[in-house]
Order: C-alpha cells, then structure tokens, then sequence
C-alpha cells in the first residue's frame, strides 16, 4: 500500500486547489504517461495495439476501487451516454424517482426517453418510493452542495438504483455491487482526463447495447469490419470506443489511487474538510461529505484571488472539495483566510 504523504510528491499545483468537484489534477505519472505518447504521436511512432494494456488496466484497478470484476465493468467517454442505455432498458409506464436539483446529465435522459420523472428533497428521496417507482437515479454526492445520499436507506427500499459515483469514487468508498447500475465520470475524484467514464451493470440486467461499435467486439481488433454482430459476452458488449490518449493517462490515476486503497482516501479527505468546517466554525453534516458548500459573503472573491485559493462557486454557494492532493497547510491557509466570511 501506498501512503498518502507519498502520494501527495505526485501533485505540485501552484495554488491552493480546493477544485477536485470541478477537475482533478493529474499525478505526475499519468502526465508523464501522456506526454510520451504525444510524442509518439507526433512522430510517428505510436502504435494503437500498444494501449490496450493501459485501457485494461484502468478497467482492473477501477474494478478494484469499486469491488467489482473486471467483466462488470464498461468504458466509454460521458456519464449521460450510459444514463440513457438504462432510461432506454426501463419500460415506460412506472416512475423515476430523482432528487430535486439532481445534475442533468443523470436526469435528462429520462425526460428525453419518455419517463415519468419524480423529484423530491434528497433527504426524503427513501421514504418517497411508492409502488409506481420503477427505479431511483441518484448521485452518491450532489454536485451542487456535497450532500451525501443516505445509500442504505435507498438499499433498503428493494428499489433499482442508478447510482452517479462522479463526485464519490476516489474519496467515498463505494461497493458497486450493491446497485444495478453505477456510472463516474472519471476527471474529477478519479484524477484522469475529461472524456474517461466507468460503468458497471449486474449481469441480469440486459441493457442493449445500442452503441455497438469495433471495440466492444469479443474480441475488438477482429470486429473491425463485416457481419455477423460478434460483442463481448460481458459488460465490455457496453465500451465505446476509447480516446486513446485520454486512458493511457486514466490508467495511471487510477493505479495510484488503487494502490493507496478506499479507505485512506476516504480517511484523508473527510479529516481534511472536517477540520476546514471547524475551524471555520461551519457545521459538520450527519454525512460528511470531502465537499464543503458556504454561503460566502461579498469579499470572498478578492480573499480567494488574493491567497492563491482555487474553488468553485455552484448554486450560489462557495464550493471546496479537499482530495489527495490537499494538505493540512492548505487547510490551515484557506479556512484563515475565509473564517468569517462563511456560514451555513
């Protein structure tokens, strides 16, 4: 296992980054990794057959973060192209149920397809299923404030679940195999490059697959041209076909990340945010969450500009995210320069 003090000699930003829920820096690694292949590109010298080891080994160490196998594993480049697999499986007639001010590209499938999308309070999104409600899609962690859902809860329904890990994998661990369908856009908590999306789907449910393309062959570099139809048996049937260069990186994001484990990521951040909250004197939610949303007063943006502090504004809140790159004197600087100026 790898510690978190030696991971963090991978990170070297040139701010205070509080910005992982927008984009994840990339380890040293993984820049490494692409920029050596950009150089093979540029002269001439890349081979794609080479990147089907890096492309297998994010689906492994992906599959690992998330407790599943690798051949429940799909990859493909948006969050939304898999959203709408499943609002195309799911026979219309019954209920979605969502949270209210859900990010769309888990919602808006649904609408597109036809569905009949209920939205409720995140907080009573268990205790709003009735028996019309077919399946609840839901983030493991809003996008918007960091809430945290109560997945138990929602386990305990017995109802399907279509679970956003985008702002959970790589801090909150997650057991894929609790839910029907899981979907992470990779670029934030995952540490790759934007255009990098895992899937993962209990064998029982047979999605179509309606983006059937060479790579999700049985054996892809056979399934280039001509009939019969021949996909993989598995959730590989599911892939799209990869942006190489974008994988190359993800594969060494996700080794790191793999390589310290769920546990010390989710230990590192929630310490991190938790102290940031206190020292702060912002409240601490019953679910913590690694993101931390305050209403921010008019001098925050100077304040930010001023101490070389990254974060984000959503919903008209201030939004911090605190990752493995993250270190306490970040946290020390940061809740000195805005202690004051936040509230709940």
């Amino acid at each position: 296992m790898l510690s978190i003090e030696a991971a963090q000699a991978e990170f070297a930003p040139r701010t205070i980054y509080l910005n992982t829920a927008t984009l994840g820096l990339p380890p040293a690694r993984s820049l490494a990794a692409l920029q050596a292949v950009l150089t093979d590109w540029r002269n001439g010298t890349e081979n794609p057959l080479d990147h089907d080891e890096p492309i297998a080994r994010a689906r492994r160490a992906y599959a690992e973060l998330v407790n599943v196998r690798p051949s429940d594993v799909a990859l493909g480049s948006q969050v939304s192209t898999y959203v709408a697999l499943v609002a195309q499986w799911l026979p219309l007639g019954g209920e979605v149920l969502v949270a209210t001010g859900e990010f769309t590209s888990l919602t808006f499938p649904f609408f597109a397809a036809g569905h009949r999308v209920r939205e409720v309070p995140l907080e009573h999104l268990a205790d709003e299923v009735r028996p019309a409600t077919k399946l609840i899609a839901v983030s493991a962690v809003q996008s918007a404030d960091g809430r945290v859902a109560d997945l138990a809860a929602l386990r305990a329904t017995g109802v399907p679940i279509l679970l956003d890990t985008t702002q959970a994998v790589g801090w909150l661990p997650i057991d894929a195999t609790q839910y029907a369908f899981t979907v992470a856009g990779g670029y934030k908590w995952l540490l790759t490059p934007r255009g990098t999306t895992f899937f993962t789907v209990r064998p029982e449910c047979d999605l179509t697959p309606l983006n059937a393309n060479w790579y999700a062959g049985a054996d892809p570099w056979d399934s280039i041209y001509g009939s019969p139809l021949r996909l993989a048996s598995d959730a590989r049937r599911l892939d799209l076909s990869p942006a190489w260069h974008a994988w190359i990186a993800a594969a060494e994001s996700l080794d790191l990340l793999r390589s310290i484990g769920p546990e010390p990521l989710h230990t590192h951040a929630l310490t991190l945010a938790n102290r940031f909250r206190h020292l702060t004197g912002l409240a601490t939610p019953n679910l913590p969450s690694a993101i931390v949303s305050a209403t921010a007063d008019d001098a925050v943006p100077h304040l930010l500009a001023k101490s070389n502090i990254t974060a984000a504004t959503r919903a008209a809140r201030l939004r911090l995210s605190f990752h493995l790159s993250t270190t306490e004197p970040d946290v020390t600087k940061a809740a000195q320069t805005l202690r004051g100026h936040l509230h709940d």
